[in-house]
C-alpha cells in the first residue's frame, strides 16, 4: 500500500491560465492514485462566456465555482478520497474558501514568467481564455502564496520534473502535517 491509498490527500494545482494546471494535475493525481477534476469545467455559462469574449472575471464571478470545488475538496475528505483539483486560487481568501472543504488541503503553485505563460497561451487550441489582457489581469490578481502555504514549481523545466517536484512537495507536506 503507497503512501497516499494509506493517506489520502486533497491537492488544488494553482496558478494563471497556461500554467499547467490540467497536465500536472492529471498526473500528479496517477502518481497519487487519486482522481483529477479539473475545476474549469464547473465555471458557469456565463463565466465561461466572458472568458471567451477576453473579459477577466471578477470576485462575483468566482464566488459560486469556488464554493462548488470547495464542496467537491469536501466530498473528497469525507469519502477518504485523494483528489487533485486544477484551479486557479488567485487571491488567498479564495485559497481559504477552497480550504473551508478540508483545512489539510494541500496547494501546488504553478509560477512561470509572463513571457513562458503567454508563449503557452497562444498555443492553446479551443480554449475559452483568450488574450494577452485576460493574463495580465490574472497575473495582477495573484497574491502568491508563501512556502507556510502551497509548494511553489518553476513551470520553466520539463513536464516531467514539474510533475517529479510536485509529487516530492505533496509528500514533504503530507508527512510534515501527520
Amino acid at each position: 500500500m503507497n503512501e497516499s491509498t494509506s493517506n489520502p490527500q486533497r491537492v488544488i494545482v494553482m496558478g494563471v491560465s497556461g500554467c499547467g494546471k490540467t497536465s500536472v494535475g492529471e498526473r500528479l493525481a496517477e502518481a497519487l492514485e487519486g482522481r483529477f477534476i479539473d475545476g474549469d469545467t464547473y465555471h458557469s455559462a456565463s463565466s465561461v462566456a466572458k472568458m471567451s469574449r477576453g473579459e477577466p472575471l471578477n470576485d462575483d464571478d468566482r464566488a459560486g465555482w469556488l464554493t462548488r470545488l470547495s464542496e467537491l475538496v469536501r466530498e473528497g475528505r469525507d469519502n477518504r478520497e485523494t483528489v487533485v483539483i486544477g484551479c486557479s486560487a488567485l487571491k488567498r481568501e479564495y485559497r481559504d474558501l477552497l480550504r473551508g472543504g478540508d483545512d489539510a488541503l494541500c496547494f501546488v503553485h504553478l509560477a512561470g514568467t509572463r513571457e513562458v505563460l503567454l508563449e503557452r497561451l497562444k498555443a492553446r487550441q479551443d480554449h475559452f481564455f483568450k488574450g494577452e489582457a485576460m493574463l495580465d489581469s490574472q497575473l495582477a490578481t495573484l497574491e502568491s502564496p508563501g512556502k507556510d502555504e502551497a509548494v511553489t514549481v518553476n513551470i520553466d523545466a520539463s513536464l516531467d520534473d514539474v510533475v517529479a517536484l510536485s509529487v516530492q512537495g505533496v509528500s514533504q507536506r503530507t508527512r510534515h502535517a501527520s
